[in-house]
């Protein structure tokens, strides 16, 4: 599934390349690969070894996955908004280097009245990286206005 068709994110602030796969109102894994061009890694001293990608911009990727899973749980139709609210419970405990595939899971915890709670993890090579409680607040779209010709 490509991110773009459920994000209005668009370069340079789309950080998913891809989800590989979405149990809508369960989980979803996503891939992010991350690469020595990219504005977040670029800025480094001539000589100096390659930057790591910044740990709070693998939890926003883990955030933007969490839209996957939210999708089509809530029954406010179609043009709902999903607000990135917070993070909690988060560990860091590597860093990810261009070259690296960052695998993103994230697993639905909780949903009541709008408010989604979910697990994210990302790792790379099968060692964690950074795991996160996210949450989420779903808004149902605004109302049409009417406009006089």
């Amino acid at each position: 599934m490509d991110p773009r068709d459920l994000l209005p994110h668009r370069y340079p602030f789309l950080l998913l390349d891809r989800i590989e796969s979405v149990q809508r109102g369960r989980r979803a894994v996503g891939i992010k690969q991350v690469t020595g061009s990219e504005w977040l890694i670029v800025g480094t001293r001539h000589g100096a070894a390659p930057r790591a990608m910044p740990h709070l911009l693998i939890v926003e990727a883990l955030a933007q996955l969490s839209a996957a899973v939210v999708d089509g749980v809530h029954d406010y139709g179609p043009g709902a908004i999903g607000y990135f609210m917070g993070f909690d419970r988060v560990r860091f405990r590597g860093e990810a280097v261009p070259g690296d595939t960052l695998v993103l899971t994230v697993e639905l915890l909780q949903f009541r009245r709008g408010i989604c709670r979910t697990r994210g993890t990302a790792t790379v090579d099968g060692r964690d990286l950074v795991r996160a409680h996210l949450t989420t607040v779903v808004r149902a779209p605004a109302p049409a206005t009417a406009t006089s010709p």
